[in-house]
């Protein structure tokens, strides 16, 4: 496309503002990572210990355990702070962000280190992550170990139970924490009832603490009292010091006369737990050319169509680390993709939504990302399940809002135009569900009409976009009428021109304007250098903007794909 095209173009067509991409990334200062954990006792820390052996495989890292007797420097637990921001000054680490294994930032512990880390005078940049409680990788922990007590789901009652609050009021803050995980399970199973149940933090007042602890104790032997059957899921990093002097164990002996079904774990160990971490040094880390993966998201259909969109992506692989998850946000096709593109090491990871407006997909392929916390309406009434991933997620989409696409437009009339005085062209598009949304649609398309009538000085009787709705009978029947009544009537004195303003093919088109008189371009989208380019920079401005990298350092690498066929 010529600039003056794209300058005509824009004049009608409202755009996002793109940033520039190619200019080399501000310098990052080199991260490490303070993993802070709580004093589970021997075999609770390693537990702890296998998990950041994984982790600082990976990141600079290290670990420094935290206990009810920490007060600040020169105090109990010290030396193991110390030793940690030595270790990464060793690292040559510039700025440390303090990833916490407690499950609240509402812990004392957490908030009393926090309070006194400025006072070690290590020259690092220090910064805090989100909580445990904040992603729903941990809750996901809690889901898995519901799924595994759980028998007959409509006749049970579930108690998850917690540890941490110092008083009423961060009772009440914390209980709000563990009743967002425990939604998270009842949005995926019919449990017949919940409850949350919270012994206090042993640094609590003793008689309040007590008397908390009393009536948490009652509470759970009264659930277990009602019909049906009790679960309990101790959620926490709790003491471990053997497997008899164990948390697990202490609720059995406390519980054991009664018929309630205690869960075997408790958040560790399990593998969200790393995946957790992972994820939080990730989001902090300056982005490395070799760590970036792209996730292409089409419709996909039989095989010509695939084809023709593996056509257009062809000329990437090379460039990128890409992989093809077909469908409408398919979550277990998404992760199947995800997880490849882990196995190679890839940490941040772009998904490009391969359909026709920005706003296609985007909420259900949000949720299933994690980039969302809102879940989708679909047709079970269950959330679609969300990918079990460290990686760092940033998309785009809607390649019908660009300007590249009136180029390819323009291109499939001129391929098929005769006498242009005498055509009407109609591009036709499959339409959306939802009115406002396919109004939309059509004001798009109306402006690849008039790019394409200013490029062709109005040479054509009429350029106009609409839509056939086809999945839908109702809107679809009225869609059909009008466009059928306008091939009748150009048709009289004249050609119509049909576009396909598809990826590729024409679907039931035929079928819809059969009897009529009219020539159709059946191409569609994909096989166009246009697609290709729009992919490339999509890419490129996503990557710019979201991980501050150029596409030109990034390291190229043939590889093998389901894209390669």
């Amino acid at each position: 496309m010529k600039p003056t095209h794209i300058a005509a173009f824009l004049l009608g067509f409202v755009l996002a503002a793109t940033v520039p991409v190619g200019h080399a990334a501000e310098p990052q200062p080199a991260t490490g990572f303070l993993i802070l954990a709580p004093d589970r006792g021997h075999l609770g820390n390693r537990e702890t210990e296998k998990l950041f052996d994984v982790f600082s495989h990976d990141y600079p890292a290290a670990l420094a355990y935290a206990g009810r007797g920490y007060g600040g420097p020169d105090r109990t637990y010290d030396q193991y702070l110390t030793e940690a921001l030595r270790s990464l000054q060793q690292q040559n680490v510039e700025r440390a962000v303090v990833i916490p294994l407690f499950l609240s930032d509402r812990n004392p512990v957490v908030q009393a280190v926090r309070a006194q880390l400025p006072a070690y005078k290590t020259g690092l940049r220090l910064e805090w992550a989100k909580p445990m409680t904040e992603s729903y990788l941990i809750a996901q922990i809690l889901y898995d170990r519901v799924v595994a007590l759980s028998r007959n789901p409509e006749s049970e009652r579930l108690v998850v139970l917690g540890m941490g609050p110092v008083d009423e009021e961060s009772e009440k803050t914390l209980k709000a924490d563990f009743e967002k995980m425990v939604k998270y399970v009842t949005d995926r199973i019919p449990l017949k009832e919940t409850q949350v149940e919270l012994y206090y933090n042993r640094s609590a007042e003793t008689e309040l603490r007590e008397r908390k602890n009393e009536e948490v104790d009652r509470r759970i032997i009264d659930t277990v009292a009602k019909k049906g059957d009790a679960l309990l899921v101790p959620f926490v990093m709790g003491p471990k010091y053997s497997h008899r002097m164990s948390l697990i164990h202490w609720m059995g002996m406390k519980f054991g006369e009664y018929d309630l079904r205690i869960s075997a774990d408790e958040i560790l160990p399990h593998d969200n737990v790393l995946r957790w971490m992972k994820k939080t040094a990730n989001a902090h880390t300056p982005v490395q050319p070799e760590h970036v993966g792209v996730i292409i998201m089409p419709h996909g259909a039989q095989k010509p169509y695939n084809d023709a969109i593996e056509q257009a992506i062809k000329p990437l692989l090379g460039k990128y680390r890409i992989e093809l998850a077909y469908g409408m946000a398919d979550p277990w096709t998404l992760a199947e993709a995800v997880n490849n593109l882990e196995r190679e090491g890839v940490r941040k990871i772009v998904i490009v939504r391969m359909y026709s407006l920005a706003d296609q997909f985007k909420d259900k392929t949000d949720y299933i990302l994690g980039l969302s916390d809102v879940a989708p309406r679909t047709r079970s009434g269950a959330p679609p399940p969300q990918v079990r991933s460290s990686a760092v997620f940033a998309g785009f989409g809607g390649y019908e809002e660009d300007a590249l696409i009136c180029e390819i437009l323009k291109d499939r009339v001129l391929e098929i135009s005769k006498n242009p005085e005498k055509e009407q062209v109609l591009l036709i598009a499959h339409g959306a569900r939802d009115d406002e949304r396919d109004k939309r649609w059509l004001r798009i398309m109306q402006k690849h009409a008039d790019y394409i009538d200013r490029q062709t000085n109005g040479a054509f009787k009429l350029i106009r976009g609409l839509t056939v709705r086809e999945d839908w009978p109702d809107k679809h029947e009225k869609a059909l009428k009008e466009i059928r009544a306008l091939i009748e009537g150009g048709s009289k004195d004249g050609r119509t021109l049909i576009i396909s303003n598809r990826l590729y093919g024409s679907g039931r088109y035929d079928e819809f304007f059969d009897g009529l008189e009219y020539e159709m371009n059946r191409k569609g989208l994909a096989l166009h250098s246009n697609m290709t380019r729009w992919l490339d920079e999509g890419i490129r401005k996503t990557l710019h903007k979201e991980f501050s990298l150029p596409a030109e350092s990034l390291v190229q690498k043939k590889r093998g794909s389901a894209a390669d066929s």
